[in-house]
């Protein structure tokens, strides 16, 4: 009952109300199908035999009148199902969905991105089909048998005595082939979570693929994936096939029971025609019935599995939640971190980060240096808590992280990443999704401030121009001034550049610092970057390395105190900048 409540929960009054109404028009639907068989025999077993044609025309009109309003209950019955299933499936995907924009990235990294694509798609489709199937049969079904099962029993109690040899029957074969195909139908959607991330990883990185000339190894991969899911349905679903071939046998043997004892009995002067007829068709009804329902019962079994992956998404509580009555406002762009430590596993064994201690003003520049894989990216991400702290404390504004609204915490902070990321539609929108209300002239104070206006313009349409998905139609580097620009329209008190102008030349990115210092000075900036340029003329530079800072200081200090530093600005100097001439996708 609680799996329905989640399942169920927030869905709209219209869609409950067709639930309710669809099993009661398939109520009506079967009522007139039961009372047809009756009137047939009345009409051979009295019309027919007393020939009187006027009887058989009066009752066949009844016969039609019932058939035709069976029609239009059985037609009712299936819209109102169509439609409640429709709804219930809507319904779901916007909770999940819902439900998945509250998730820390601790949440999305333990199901994966392909298989959350995969429950909100391939499972959600499978639990509509059952619920359908379900409101429409879950009346029906068992109506009919009831009701055929009486008439038959009125019609010749000893021919329904039959019944009692093919309902154990279809309920045993019903039972087996059902605990058999859970497990494997549980296979089958885990495969496909594979085969989704497979495909996923393809698309994201085609220009690598095509780079490599990998093309026809990733062929090759998404066969194994494809064909490691066809093998696993076909696992399955060999199984349920067994089902119709079963229900159908007794079906069969139960109707030449029938007509062999019911022949004899109209020989013998114990029963008529027409009754047999319709004893026939009462059998029919009763055996399809059963056969409807084993069916909704394999159906529920087999979307056992569905509905436990989506009822996993929306039970799970987010790792990182607003508390209750928190803060609203942040006071000022001020960051400090006493003795922190964070480990992606939660253990204290496998730190990433150990023992932080960083006290930064507001308005600052800082800069962050350190090489692949020294968690720079890891803890800026505990300053708009994406993550939470395993040990020690994160504070912003003068208060402890954990003490304020995310909605607010997060609004005060922007991030630029590395990997930039870039949504279908025009300039502007993406622009917007800083500030929603943004001006035309604040657009383009933004995005003058990150060096962007000019490209900008160069296009036929401006800040109008469409950007494909994930904006495949501007280049690295106008990617990087663009996310830049998104990032100041937010007008954080914290602003944080992770490696964010990797992709521009140096001169280039001299003016987005200059800009930035000259139009946000009261915003606290923080710079990861792996060119000693990038960060040379910050406030104070925090020299990361293996999860720990070994040292801090300005540019000129670093040189004369820390070793990893200098080795560092070295190894650039003699190698001179790599970046110049080396960055003409940045450049534009």
């Amino acid at each position: 009952m609680s799996t329905v409540k989640t399942l169920t929960a927030g869905m709209e009054k219209k869609y409950v109300l067709y639930t309710f109404l669809s099993p009661l028009t398939m109520v009506g639907e079967v009522v007139m199908e039961t009372i047809i068989p009756y009137i047939m025999a009345m009409i051979i077993d009295v019309g027919i035999s007393n020939r009187d044609i006027n009887y058989v025309l009066r009752t066949g009109l009844v016969m039609i009148g019932c058939a035709c309003l069976s029609l239009v209950c059985g037609v009712a019955g299936g819209r109102l199902a169509a439609v409640a299933s429709q709804g219930f499936s809507h319904n779901l995907r916007r909770n999940l969905f819902a439900k998945v924009q509250g998730f820390s990235f601790g949440n999305v990294d333990k199901f994966s991105s392909a298989s959350l694509v995969t429950r909100l798609t391939t499972d959600v489709t499978n639990t509509q089909n059952v619920y359908q199937m379900v409101i429409r049969m879950s009346a029906r079904a068992p109506f009919m048998l009831i009701a055929g099962t009486i008439m038959a029993c009125m019609i010749n109690l000893q021919l329904a005595s039959l019944f009692i040899f093919a309902i154990p029957v279809l309920a045993v074969a019903i039972v087996l082939i059902g605990s058999t195909a859970y497990p494997r139908f549980s296979t089958m959607l885990g495969r496909y979570d594979k085969m989704n991330n497979t495909v996923q990883e393809n698309l994201i990185a085609i220009r690598v693929v095509k780079a490599f000339v990998r093309a026809g190894w990733e062929d090759e991969k998404f066969d194994k994936a494809a064909d490691s899911v066809r093998a696993a349905q076909v696992n399955a679903e060999k199984v349920i096939v067994l089902l119709m071939p079963i229900m159908q046998i007794v079906v069969y043997v139960t109707m030449i029971a029938a007509l062999w004892l019911g022949g004899r009995k109209i020989v013998a002067g114990d029963m008529k025609a027409g009754e047999l007829i319709s004893f026939l068709t009462y059998i029919t009804q009763i055996l399809m019935s059963l056969m409807m329902l084993g069916m909704i019962f394999v159906m529920l079994v087999l979307s056992r599995a569905s509905v436990q992956r989506i009822t996993e998404v929306l039970d799970e509580t987010s790792e990182i939640t607003s508390p209750a009555g928190g803060l609203s406002t942040v006071a000022d762009g001020s960051i400090d971190f006493e003795h922190v430590s964070f480990s992606y596993t939660k253990r204290a064994g496998n730190c990433v980060l150990d023992d932080i201690n960083i006290h930064i003003r507001s308005g600052q520049v800082v800069g962050i240096i350190g090489g692949t894989g020294a968690s720079k990216t890891t803890l800026v991400s505990l300053i708009p808590r994406l993550y939470d702290t395993l040990s020690g404390s994160v504070s912003v504004g003068g208060r402890n992280v954990k003490d304020y609204d995310l909605i607010p915490l997060r609004d005060s902070v922007a991030m630029v990443l590395q990997k930039n990321v870039l949504f279908s539609g025009t300039i502007r929108d993406n622009l917007k999704w800083g500030s929603r209300n943004a001006t035309d002239e604040q657009l383009v104070a933004a995005c003058r401030a990150a060096d962007a206006d000019s490209f900008i313009m160069s296009f036929p349409k401006g800040y109008d121009t469409e950007l494909g998905q994930g904006g495949v139609n501007v280049s690295g580097g106008q990617k990087q001034r663009l996310c830049i620009a998104r990032a100041l329209l937010k007008n954080p008190k914290i602003l944080i550049l992770d490696d964010s102008t990797s992709a521009v030349d140096t001169a280039t990115e001299s003016r987005i610092r200059d800009a930035l210092k000259s139009a946000h000075p009261e915003t606290t900036k923080i710079i990861i970057a792996q060119r000693i340029s990038s960060v040379k003329d910050a406030d104070v530079i925090f020299v990361l390395d293996d999860g720990k800072i070994s040292g801090y200081g300005t540019h000129d200090e670093l040189l004369t105190n820390n070793k990893i530093y200098r080795e560092v600005y070295d190894s650039q100097q003699t190698g001179g900048d790599a970046d110049l001439g080396g960055s003409a996708e940045g450049g534009n």
